[in-house]
């Protein structure tokens, strides 16, 4: 195949995956309605020969499911890799994720069976399947949290993503992360902010993080940051128009700071607000914390090692 020569050549592809009771079917009828041609449950083995065919006039939504008889872990991460490396598609993973309790609870109301644990109780095979995607969960380039959300949030939140539709807006997600902790895939823009004053040397604001009033008060009070944010924001809102033109529905921008709890956690917070009254339409990720509510919940470290992981999604 020859590498087109344009980005409009270059066709969107979504492989929308996650554990049973998450909400993938719904995603995937979400996304039709947003302008995609879905196909569900498509066997693995099968994707690569619908993708050798001519291009298709809207994007593609392929929904990935452990009933497939062909999914596994590796097969996944290796279709991955192999779209990745294809010049005609522009691959991303959506994940839909959700909390255990909260799944084995879906199955208890519709007293379904677990694909993973058929003849036994759903949590059994609950936790197996999200022991199986958890290389895929950190893959995701989109992850949708799935807990608190109703039908309706769903679509709301994946038309912030991935509405194809003229007149649509693009949309903002904002990160913050620990560099000792890697960068999180898919960013687009990146801005370091441990040159800060640190909240962390200060013993009444240590244990705290960056979306308390206190510790952004102690940020803010570094004579740098009002110009630093400035510049920031007004550099994020300059290009904005620009991705539009280029046809991207998002944009990932990341904070990092030396333990992603103060610092960058203040600028994600407050670059929200900027963007939102601007009339962005934002979500806010915050890796560490996430990581650090996870580990809390079960006693051990949770988290991928650098994939982008959301401490909550919030449209602004």
């Amino acid at each position: 195949m020859t590498r087109p020569s344009n980005s409009e050549d270059i066709q969107r592809l979504v492989l929308v995956t996650g554990p049973s009771g998450a909400g993938r079917s719904t995603a995937i009828n979400v996304l039709e309605d947003l302008g995609f041609e879905a196909i569900d449950n498509l066997p693995l083995s099968l994707i690569p020969r619908l993708l050798d065919g001519p291009a298709r006039p809207m994007p593609l939504a392929l929904g990935l499911d452990v009933r497939n008889r062909d999914f596994s872990t590796a097969n996944v991460i290796e279709l991955i890799d192999r779209l990745t490396r294809l010049p005609e598609y522009s691959p991303e993973v959506l994940f839909l994720d959700c909390n255990a309790d909260v799944l084995v609870r879906r199955y208890s109301e519709t007293r379904r069976r677990h694909p993973l644990a058929p003849d036994e109780a759903p949590l059994g095979g609950v936790l197996a399947e999200i022991d199986l995607l958890a290389p895929i969960r950190a893959r995701a380039d989109v992850l949708v949290d799935t807990t608190d959300l109703s039908p309706h949030d769903l679509k709301a939140e994946l038309a912030q993503w991935f509405d194809v539709r003229p007149g649509r807006r693009l949309s903002v997600s904002l990160h913050s992360f620990s560099y000792k902790r890697g960068v999180p895939r898919g960013l687009d823009m990146m801005f370091d902010c441990r040159f800060l004053a640190n909240p962390h040397w200060k013993p009444d604001l240590r244990a705290l993080d960056g979306r308390d009033p206190r510790v952004q008060a102690h940020v803010a009070a570094d004579p740098r940051f009002a110009e630093f944010f400035t510049r920031t924001c007004d550099l994020v809102k300059f290009l904005l128009p620009a991705h539009i033109e280029e046809g991207k529905s998002h944009l990932a921008v990341g904070f990092g700071c030396t333990g992603g709890k103060h610092r960058s956690v203040t600028l994600v917070e407050n670059a929200a607000v900027a963007l939102a009254d601007a009339g962005w339409p934002v979500s806010i990720r915050h890796r560490e914390l996430e990581r650090r509510g996870a580990a809390l919940n079960t006693g051990a470290d949770a988290s991928p090692p650098s994939g982008a992981v959301p401490m909550r999604e919030q449209a602004l």
